[in-house]
């Protein structure tokens, strides 16, 4: 890190000051007990902040299987930090023994590696309803949870989202668990004291306090970067954690730290509450989520940008590609069009992506474009993301042996995906959908580039993570006397939208 340094330089001798009068400092009463600048009084304790809300905060606790030649993660999701190779001759034996060992490649016929991991958690709702990180249960086998009173509860795993980094897990609680609400991020202040729970390093039920340092921070994680930084101690094991304010509202959920060394030095990251809110209802209430999409590709407006294209201020997001036959493009959208507000809000290259993704697919979003000096109004209908959503390993896996369903006039086969098939394609155990078991030589699924071992997860932009569910789309669509049926195919290149005819045309 580049540090700046100031030349000193000689000074004439200050001049003497009058004496001021001792007064009541600003935002401090005559009888000396300390307010914040908006008037609210500074605890003196957070003793009975922290009574209230310890009850709410959960250890979570996973076991996962590592297969050979993947990666140990650590709770944060970053990896393992490998140990420096110490310094010796250049060429020597020593050297090159301590460079084949560290980079030593595990054989694939290394059996499997149990490995454990902690993490922390909320209870949002009394019913056992849990908000944690994606990267602490993702490669989960098993979850339970510790609450605060050391009961011991086993989990599952409702949904999960890789993208912003969260999930929602469930216990069957024998009684009512207390829960703690959701505050208004947009308010935390620059400033405004926070108080972070969780279970660092396993210890469990840890309260550590600091100030808001941030806001709007990115740390290259993704596109929906949108962090509070905080300097509240967070460490290893406070993933997935709350980020209280003063009032007991969870204004954050603790992911990640900036640290050489693994332990806290005063800079951690939270997603904002008011970003995660909708994640996490989506992730209740169907397992994933669906994001809106328009088909561009964005950059941020510099001062040189705006200067050439005739701008005021250099804001808003410029467009660098507009892809063919994309909600964008059918309403009329042309690279070099810079969009300066959303719905009546503005934007800009980073913040752009964030919040259409937010809006729900089938929403008519509202753009204000800046078009070769002149301001154009466009309003684009938003489809859902062609990115395939994270889904539970358990509702993503197939048993042995699930049959296959043949569609002689579409001239396939469909079949769910077992062991068998994650195996063969070398398939996540997240991957949801279908696998396309079959294919005809001259129907018309090969026709439109169907092979076997590409997947289908959507069909008519509905879901499919069975043959059965694959077929009842099909006789819907035939039902609906739909010609052709539009299918989201995942192979090697990625995702596409491939219309399947229905009628041999």
């Amino acid at each position: 890190m580049n540090r700046a340094h100031a030349q000193a330089r000689p000074s004439a001798p200050p001049a003497p000051v009058a004496p001021v009068p001792v007064t009541s400092a600003p935002g401090v009463p005559v009888s000396g007990v300390p307010v914040s600048a908006s008037g609210h009084p500074v605890p003196d304790s957070f003793a009975d902040l922290a009574e209230r809300l310890l009850p709410a905060v959960v250890n979570v606790s996973i076991s996962a299987t590592l297969k050979p030649g993947q990666d140990d993660e650590d709770e944060d999701g970053e990896g393992d930090d490998s140990p420096a190779v110490p310094e010796f001759p250049p060429g020597s034996p020593m050297e090159k023994f301590f460079h084949d060992f560290m980079n030593r490649k595990p054989s694939p016929d290394e059996p499997p590696r149990k490995m454990q991991a902690l993490g922390s958690g909320f209870i949002v709702s009394p019913d056992g309803y849990i908000v944690t990180n994606n990267h602490v249960v993702k490669d989960a086998d098993q979850v339970s949870v510790t609450l605060q009173d050391d009961t011991v509860l086993k989990a599952h795993i409702i949904g999960r989202d890789s993208r912003t980094d969260l999930a929602v897990i469930k216990v069957d609680p024998p009684h009512p668990l207390p829960t703690v609400a959701f505050g208004d991020s947009d308010k935390a202040r620059v400033g405004d004291w926070v108080l972070a729970i969780g279970n660092p390093f396993g210890l469990a039920g840890t309260v550590t306090a600091g100030i808001v340092s941030s806001r709007g921070r990115s740390i290259d994680r993704g596109a929906y970067d949108d962090f509070i930084q905080t300097d509240a101690p967070i460490n290893r094991g406070n993933s997935g954690g709350p980020l209280f304010n003063l009032k007991g509202e969870v204004v954050g959920i603790n992911t990640a730290i900036y640290s050489p060394s693994g332990g806290s030095i005063g800079i951690g990251f939270s997603i904002p509450s008011n970003d995660a809110r909708g994640i996490i209802d989506q992730l209740r209430k169907v397992g994933h989520v669906q994001r809106g999409w328009m088909g561009i590709r964005v950059q941020d407006v510099t001062h040189d940008i705006a200067d050439s294209l005739g701008l005021k201020t250099s804001h808003g997001a410029l467009v660098a590609n507009v892809e063919a036959k994309g909600p964008a493009e059918i309403s009329g959208f042309k690279t070099g069009d810079v969009i300066l507000q959303l719905n009546g809000s503005p934007v800009d290259g980073r913040s752009l992506p964030r919040l259409v993704a937010e809006l729900a697919p089938g929403t008519k979003a509202h753009f204000s474009v800046w078009r070769k000096g002149a301001s154009v109004n466009l309003d684009v209908l938003l489809k859902p993301s062609p990115e395939a959503p994270d889904m539970p390993p358990a509702a993503a896996r197939a048993t042995k042996g699930a049959k296959t369903i043949a569609l002689a006039d579409l001239g396939l086969t469909i079949g769910a995906i077992d062991d068998d098939v994650r195996t063969k394609y070398k398939l996540s155990d997240s991957q949801r959908g279908v696998v396309v078991a079959d294919v005809k030589a001259d129907g018309p699924a090969a026709e439109r580039g169907i092979e076997v071992g590409n997947l289908v997860t959507e069909v008519q932009q509905v879901e499919v993570d069975s043959p059965e569910a694959f077929s009842r789309e099909i006789t819907r669509a035939r039902q609906q006397k739909k010609h052709s049926v539009l299918l989201l195919l995942q192979d090697g290149d990625g995702l596409r939208w491939v219309p399947l005819p229905l009628d041999g045309n």
